[in-house]
């Protein structure tokens, strides 16, 4: 694969840091295993779900960890104890470490998770606050303004 460089598009830009490192991030994380399997559903206007395949793993192997807008899903890959004798044919359950990386929107929170079935789902929430969500102003007569200044 062939290293993109970026820094010809940020040269002239104030404030773009961030999404620099996003695109940066982006491709070098995407080179990795698609290990484990994930889907990410909307819900709604503001509701997410991570669903992720974690067969073979419990609650205190995972870490979920949210950070600067950035979630990290851990597992540890924990010995188990096989029976004397076992021989597998076909070993096709993945019971190895893992770090999956996802890159929050602002605003959004991890609300809740949980582990069922072998599925680990994580909700998230888009929570903007009153000081950023739009907001209707009321246009006033030419009488309400003298000189750009409020009138008495």
């Amino acid at each position: 694969m062939h290293a993109l460089d970026f820094t010809p598009l940020f040269r002239s830009t104030v404030g773009f840091d961030r999404l620099s490192q996003m695109l940066e991030n982006s491709l070098v994380s995407d080179t990795g295993t698609a290990y484990p399997p994930y889907n990410i559903v909307k819900l709604d206007e503001d509701n997410y779900r991570i669903t992720m395949a974690v067969a073979g793993f419990r609650a205190e192997d995972l870490d979920i960890v949210a950070k600067e807008n950035q979630l990290v899903v851990q597992g540890r890959a924990v010995p188990r104890e096989e029976a004397k004798g076992t021989v597998y044919l076909h070993r096709g359950i993945a019971e190895r470490a893992f770090e999956r990386r996802f890159q929050l929107a602002d605003h959004i929170r991890v609300a809740d998770a949980g582990i069922d079935n072998g599925l680990l789902t994580i909700a998230l929430v888009r929570e903007v606050p009153e000081a950023k969500k739009p907001r209707k102003i009321e246009i006033k007569g030419a009488s309400a303004l003298i000189d750009g200044k409020k009138a008495n």
